[in-house]
Parts: C-alpha cells; structure tokens; sequence
C-alpha cells in the first residue's frame, strides 16, 4: 500500500512541474571519486523546482520502473522530471545507478533534442550521476553516444553548459576504455581552450580530464600538441595549494618538462612559474608535492648549470629539506637527488646516501640569499637532523631487542 501511494505521489507531480518556479541553486559536488589515479567528479549546479519535492524510495522498485517509464515518454516536460528523478536517486546509492542504467540512452537522446537549456543541464547531470563510480555506465554513456552533444556544450556560450560538459568529461576520462574515444575526438584542444578561457570551475574540472586523459601515450602528444603551459601555469598560481586541481597541473607540468626545451624554458620564463611549482611542493598534498618535485627535478637534469640557479631563487630548500623526512617513497628518493644536483660540486652523484644529505644541505645553506630563507632552512636541518637521529635510535633498538631474544 505504501509503494503505491509513492508511486501515486510521482505520477501526481508530473503534471506540475512544467509550470514550476526556480526556487533554488543547488552548488553542491555530487561526488568526488579518485579511481586509480584518475579523477571522478562532479560540479552539479542544478535549478530545481520548488514543487518537485517528491517521496520516492531509493528501494523502490516500482517507482524506478515509472521514472524510466517517464524518460522514454514522447512528453518533454516529463522526460525533463524523471531526469531530474533520476538524478536525484542516484545522488549517493550505486544501487540505484545500477537500476537506471537503463536511462542512458533516453537521457543521451535528451541531449540531442533541440530543447530548452533546462532540459539539456538535467540530462547531463543525471548522466553524470550515473557514471560516478560505475565503469559499465560510463562507458555506456560513450556508446549511447554522449561525446558529441557534450563536445558541443563544451564550446557553448552558455557558462552552465560548458561547465557541466567539463565535469562530464572528467567524469568519462575516468574509464581507461573511454580515454582513446575521447582523445580521437578532438576534445584536447577544446579543454585546453576551457582550461584559458572559461569559468573557474570549468578550467578546474578541464585540467583534471585533462590530466586523466594524459596517461594514454597518444593523449599525452596531442596535449603537447597544444602547448598548454602557460594556461595551466596560471591556473596554478590561482589555486590553492593543498587542493586537487594544483596536483593535476603539476602532474601535467612534470609531463611538459620531459617533453622537450620549449616546455623547460617556458616554466623558467613565466613570471612566479617556479615559484607556484614551489609553494606546491611545500603546501600540497603527499601526491601534488611528489609532482612537483619531479618539476623541479627533471628541469635541474635536464641542464644542471642552466636551472640550478633559478630553482634555488624560488627558495626551494626548506621545502626539500622537508620532504627528504616527510614525503612519499618517491618523494624523499627525488628530494634527495635534487638537493644533490643543487649543490656546488659540478660533479654531483647520482645516488644520494642518507648520512650524507646534512653535508650537501649545509653547503646549500651557505649560498642561500637572505636571513629568512637561511634561518627556515637551518631550523628544517636540525629538525631533519633529529628525525634521522630518532629513527637510528629506534633502528639499534629494535636490533638490540630482537639480539637478547631466547
């Protein structure tokens, strides 16, 4: 008796949400999904109606039968309520993006139709529900068709739908058997044109597909096909540190810098381009600073006496010094053969022996300019210097212990 009053209730509010007023902007992200590397997210800016306010059941079945009922219905105005249904269902529960993955070609087909704005941003974040974390349902979306409406509302005047198209291909990227598809689909230099020009969220979301996209060889060539430092640069000096997007850029910056010269010389000539990289290897997270210092690493290899120098006036020190103790495997193993190129012997060793790094890091101090940058990086020495002590210690305690065992 319950269900069919539920059902009742959706049946009822179809007919009235044509004529609904916009009561509110929902801002919130949907979903933010790491999958192996990759990035699934979502930007949801959606204008809901004040009457569409109805108590359907996740666990439902009958009323997920009358919404996928609705999306393939000839009326527009319902199929525009069931993808807004549909989106709202599978907010949170796969289980539901598992029962509607039926929806995905009906809502790809509402991208196509020549409808109002409204009805194109309710099909697209209802699609982006569904793909969250449900590999078969992005690459259904792919095979239904999506990529090209997308592709267009990724170069629309409309801000809405630009940024909704971005989030939709990040979100895509996300799958290792989409990533071909899209690339071969001229999508690069489009999100590399949102990652110059477009909203704030939308060059966020473009430089994070971006960098999903990068990971397929092919990919990664037409996005330096592109020349794209100098947008994602200045992406980066005007994102925080600490978040996701500044790890993308220098996840793309340390692929640039491999790539040849002109990518090299190009961070070195941009004005705080060094630094941004920088202040991103002593402010981000584990994964961003591990990029980062690849930037840094693979530039000074590159051509020791041609970046050493401007590498080491961006006050680079403390925040090696830091991650030699504090980072990631990789990390410390890259902060240590920096700190080793960055010194004065013309010779410096590959390999970088820990007893060894005080050395090499006071000799560094000796030529820093300015008493703060000094005092920061004496005082990260000591702190360095006492960590190591610490973990000896433990190390001839712990062999100690396991000597006077029986």
């Amino acid at each position: 008796m319950e269900l069919a009053g539920e059902t009742k209730s959706l049946a009822s509010t179809v007919a009235s949400s044509s004529s609904s007023s916009v009561s509110s902007i929902d801002t919130s992200h949907d979903c933010d999904s790491p999958r192996g590397g990759d990035v699934d997210h979502e930007l949801l800016h959606t204008a809901v109606s004040a009457s569409v306010s109805v108590s359907v059941s996740s666990s439902s079945s009958a009323s997920i039968r009358r919404v996928l009922s609705l999306i393939r219905s000839e009326d527009p105005d319902s199929r525009l309520f069931a993808a807004r249904e549909i989106r709202r269902l599978t907010k949170t529960s796969h289980r539901c993006r598992r029962h509607f993955s039926q929806a995905v070609e009906p809502l790809v087909s509402m991208l196509r139709f020549d409808s109002p704005e409204s009805h194109h941003e309710a099909a697209l974040l209802a699609l982006l529900n569904l793909a969250v974390k449900d590999e078969k349902n992005k690459v259904s979306i792919i095979e239904a068709g999506a990529l090209e409406p997308i592709i267009n509302f990724l170069q629309s005047t409309s801000p809405t739908l630009q940024e909704y198209a971005s989030a939709s291909l990040l979100t895509l990227s996300a799958s290792a058997n989409n990533k071909p598809i899209i690339g071969a689909n001229g999508v690069i230099p489009l999100l590399v044109k949102v990652v110059r020009h477009g909203s704030p969220q939308a060059k966020a979301d473009a430089v994070m597909a971006l960098s999903n996209l990068s990971t397929l060889s092919n990919n990664l060539s037409m996005i330096l096909a592109t020349k794209p430092l100098s947008p994602i640069l200045n992406l980066l000096k005007t994102s925080k540190k600490s978040s996701k997007t500044s790890e993308k850029c220098c996840s793309l910056i340390e692929s640039l810098m491999v790539s040849g010269e002109e990518a090299r010389t190009g961070l070195i000539s941009d004005e705080g381009g060094v630094f941004a990289v920088v202040e991103v290897l002593e402010n981000g997270s584990l994964q961003a600073r591990e990029h980062a210092v690849g930037v840094l690493l693979t530039l000074c290899q590159s051509d020791r006496s041609k970046y050493r120098e401007p590498i080491l006036r961006e006050g680079v020190i403390p925040g090696l010094l830091e991650l030699t103790v504090q980072g990631t495997s990789k990390s410390r193993t890259k902060a240590q053969r920096l700190l080793c190129l960055l010194r004065d012997s013309e010779s410096p060793r590959s390999e970088v022996q820990p007893d060894t790094i005080e050395n090499i890091v006071s000799s560094l101090i000796s030529h820093i300019d300015g008493d703060d940058q000094s005092g920061k990086a004496k005082k990260m020495l000591a702190e360095m210097v006492q960590v190591s002590m610490e973990k000896s210690l433990r190390h001839l305690q712990e062999r100690a212990s396991t000597l006077v065992r029986p």
